[in-house]
């Protein structure tokens, strides 16, 4: 093993050691008592129903870790990675095209094992505790279209990379930053009109009281909506959601029909308003330049490593190559990746405490975002005492008891 396989392999174990680490810190982080913030929506038998959820996730999670990493290992230093290298090859296409290959074949074993723990989480797990709605149908349905669109839509990406990157020279990396950053912002603009609608039916919004209600609190913020829909969230799960997307006439704002059945209209207008935060705010607008500036610097370190044989040796592969190499960079950027998520968790968490506060001061309402955040935690079964360091590692919101605290502490003037 040279320098570069033991820096990868310890990076995957110390990965993995951490991610069981605050698994298990997270479950004896586990409270006898209630928060008495939620005594008035939630009850003893629906707290405990929470943890009994917590424990059997959390299982889940180290099993399916557990046995990935095992099966990368074993894969790893049994020559995998050259084997599917060389079926890749003997298919007799150029590069670019055996490069695709490459990743097809070793995205299809990942889906085989990756599918099966799918599978258990959806109808064992989530079925167990209420949850789960989707019909086998519906869940082979999802399959098919995800690999659908990874290769209309993937392939023709990947394959540019792979073309840029054997081709173009020194200034390869900056075409492919180039390309790549025109993908990105061309799939945040149609993925509203022509993705999400692939999964779910987004229905103009019929409840026109709350229509009404939501289109005068976006008028008294100057945020001008035409695209207020309902989703049919309900077709999968029972919890409860709400998600903004899109940029200028193409955004929109979907509620899921699972919360419109169960909040007030409010408590829903303080969703709202909190979504329309996170635009006012520029969170949306700054989480794309870091993202872009990300793959720039990306691309850019691609450049310096992906002929390094040295990375090839760590892998026994026989032959080396732009697709292999672009694959092997990208366990070797493992680490840099960690990092800059923990920073960009950090910072998802600062925005939800903003958007939160803009929510709360622009409907003057702060009950209704409390009790919204509430009755999401309980119909959602959430984690009230997380581990910190779990929250550290894995959060993308603060706890919702900490933000319930916050939103306490907020003057309304």
């Amino acid at each position: 093993m040279n320098s570069y396989a033991w820096i990868i392999l310890i990076f995957v174990l110390l990965d993995y050691a951490l991610g069981a680490a605050a698994g298990v810190l997270n479950l004896k982080n586990i409270r006898d008592e209630l928060p008495e913030e939620f005594a008035d929506v939630w009850d003893k038998d629906r707290y405990a129903k929470s943890q009994q959820y917590l424990a059997a996730t959390t299982r889940l999670g180290l099993v399916s870790s557990t046995v990935l990493l095992a099966v990368l290992l074993v894969f790893w230093f049994a020559g995998g990675f050259n084997f599917v290298d060389a079926l890749a090859r003997g298919l007799g296409f150029g590069p670019t095209l055996t490069g695709l290959a490459y990743f097809a074949f070793l995205a299809a074993l990942s889906n085989m094992i990756s599918t099966g723990f799918s599978l258990y989480s959806t109808f064992v797990i989530e079925e167990r505790f209420g949850f789960n709605k989707t019909t086998l149908k519906t869940f082979i349905l999802d399959r098919i279209k995800i690999a659908a669109l990874a290769c209309i839509l993937g392939g023709p990406i990947i394959g540019g990379i792979l073309y840029f990157l054997g081709h173009a020279g020194p200034n390869a990396w900056l075409y492919c930053w180039a390309g790549v950053t025109v993908f990105i912002l061309f799939i945040q603009m149609v993925a509203p009109t022509w993705i999400m609608p692939l999964f779910n039916k987004f229905l103009p919004l019929e409840n026109q009281e709350l229509k009404q209600a939501v289109l005068d609190y976006t008028d008294s913020v100057d945020f001008p909506l035409e695209n207020l829909f309902m989703m049919d969230g309900s077709k999968r799960s029972s919890k409860s959601n709400a998600f903004f997307a899109g940029f200028g006439k193409r955004r929109r704002i979907a509620l899921f029909d699972t919360l419109i059945e169960k909040h007030t209209i409010p408590e829903l207008v303080a969703v709202v308003a909190h979504e329309v935060g996170h635009y006012k705010k520029k969170h949306i607008l700054t989480n794309m330049v870091i993202s872009i500036l990300h793959l720039g610097l990306m691309f850019y370190l691609l450049s310096l490593f992906i002929s390094r044989q040295g990375l090839f040796d760590a892998f026994f592969m026989e032959q080396a190559s732009v697709y292999a190499g672009l694959l092997f960079f990208g366990l070797l950027y493992a680490p840099v990746e960690t990092i800059l998520g923990l920073g960009l968790g950090m910072l998802s968490r600062k925005n939800e405490y903003e958007a939160d506060l803009f929510s709360v001061t622009t409907t003057g309402d702060p009950q209704a975002m409390i009790d919204a955040l509430k009755k999401l935690s309980r119909d959602n079964l959430s984690n009230l005492w997380p581990h910190p360091f779990y929250v550290f590692l894995a959060y993308s919101h603060p706890p919702v008891l900490e933000r319930i605290r916050a939103i306490q502490q907020i003057e309304i003037h």
